[in-house]
């Protein structure tokens, strides 16, 4: 993994441990409305990302040849919260609330297995010459798979502070 990546996986989780390490329970599972996820759900999105993202790269190194050649640019979609996607099934957050602790040890356990994972790997360089497909984004180098992480984190970073003005956490 090259600095730049780690340097942006690090500050970006101490941005979100920021925003919710300091909420209580019952704010961290509190909804704005019934269509819309609370920070603890957000939360819990993020980590069940981080274990798929860990099976999707494993799948694509696996993989004989690269179906996507160039590389896709997925920042700007990423991080404009005009666009919404629906989460696909495997990493929608569960109904059940979570206590503000809990979820900042899942956080780290889920990213303790993602970092050791992507540290395991011998030849990144294989990671730009192999693709998987995105539900939503298409065809992505798995190189484009890791960056998705910090950036989807990102997003709902924005989206945990919009819930903080819903909910009146502040």
């Amino acid at each position: 993994m090259n600095k730049f990546v780690n340097d942006q996986f690090s500050e970006t989780r101490n941005n979100l441990l920021k925003e919710i390490s300091w909420l209580s329970d019952d704010q961290f599972n509190s909804k704005p409305d019934i269509d819309t996820w609370s920070i603890a759900q957000v939360c819990h999105h993020l980590v069940l990302l981080e274990e798929t993202a860990i099976k999707v790269i494993s799948f694509g190194l696996k993989g004989i040849d690269n179906i996507q050649k160039e590389r896709r640019e997925i920042h700007s979609i990423l991080l404009d919260r005009t666009k919404k996607f629906i989460a696909p099934e495997i990493i929608e957050p569960s109904l059940e609330p979570f206590e503000v602790q809990q979820m900042i040890n899942l956080l780290e356990a889920s990213r303790r297995k993602l970092m050791t994972f992507l540290n395991g790997i011998e030849d990144v360089s294989i990671l730009e010459e192999k693709s998987v497909k995105h539900p939503a984004l298409g065809e992505l180098l798995l190189d484009q798979w890791i960056e998705l992480i910090y950036l989807h984190e990102q997003r709902h970073i924005e989206q945990i502070k919009e819930i903080q003005s819903l909910v009146k956490v502040k």
